[in-house]
């Protein structure tokens, strides 16, 4: 409680507001060149983000789903709702893949982790697997099977609907045809094939858009953090 009585003084804020604005100027110093301020800052945010989530990780990942279920008589301090559970001997199997995922810091047996991580990359890629194929594949595929007029639209709702669907579905067809290469893309195979290519570019440019926009706001967020530092609004 003492501590965190520290953390919430006036002062303790005030130098809280004055590092976080000293961080962010050594980040935008790299708009000049690369300087050592930018290194500095740089290693910083990477070196707590690591241990940050490293971390959250420990108290989220491995204590609930690891420790709890094979010392779940020893988590009462942490865990209370693990207590009484009956210890599961099946993760002792993640324990010891995890521990031989850290012989990479030992040159001599570092080739070990490689078993470790091929089984994580195996058995994640095992389990995706039908995720991925429910999200990215069929659900597209469903996207696109859908009727082209619906009952009790009015006028305009219903023509605008039909050119929405009409659209989806050519754009996705030109765009298959676009990787299909065992047909010369000449005549109006090939015309569908350039308007596939028109398709993936509005959709690869949404996407950086949408990517663009996070990045600003993002940036608009640390201007408005050094403006308020400046008028002295948090401090």
């Amino acid at each position: 409680m003492e501590g965190q009585a520290i953390l919430t003084t006036p002062l303790a804020n005030t130098i809280g507001v004055w590092i976080g604005a000293f961080l962010t100027l050594m980040i935008f110093s790299f708009l000049y060149r690369d300087n050592p301020f930018y290194k500095f800052a740089e290693h910083l945010f990477v070196g707590i983000s690591a241990a940050y989530w490293m971390t959250v990780a420990f108290w989220t990942t491995l204590i609930p789903n690891l420790f709890a279920r094979l010392w779940p008589s020893h988590m009462g301090g942490v865990l209370p709702s693990a207590v009484g559970n009956e210890r599961e001997w099946q993760y002792v199997i993640p324990l010891v893949l995890g521990l031989i995922l850290l012989t990479r810091l030992v040159s001599r047996i570092a080739w070990f982790s490689r078993w470790a991580m091929a089984f994580v990359i195996g058995f994640a890629a095992g389990t995706n697997f039908t995720r991925y194929l429910q999200s990215d594949f069929v659900s597209q595929i469903q996207s696109t099977m859908v009727p082209l007029y619906e009952p009790g639209a009015g006028v305009g709702a219903a023509i605008g609907g039909i050119f929405s669907q009409l659209v989806i579905v050519g754009g996705v067809i030109c765009a298959i045809i676009y990787f299909y290469f065992s047909k010369e893309h000449k005549g109006g195979f090939g015309k569908a094939a350039r308007v596939g290519i028109w398709v993936l570019m509005a959709a690869f440019g949404a996407s950086f858009g949408y990517t663009v926009m996070a990045r600003i706001s993002l940036l608009t967020g640390r201007m408005s953090y050094l403006i308020q530092w400046v008028s002295g609004a948090n401090w």
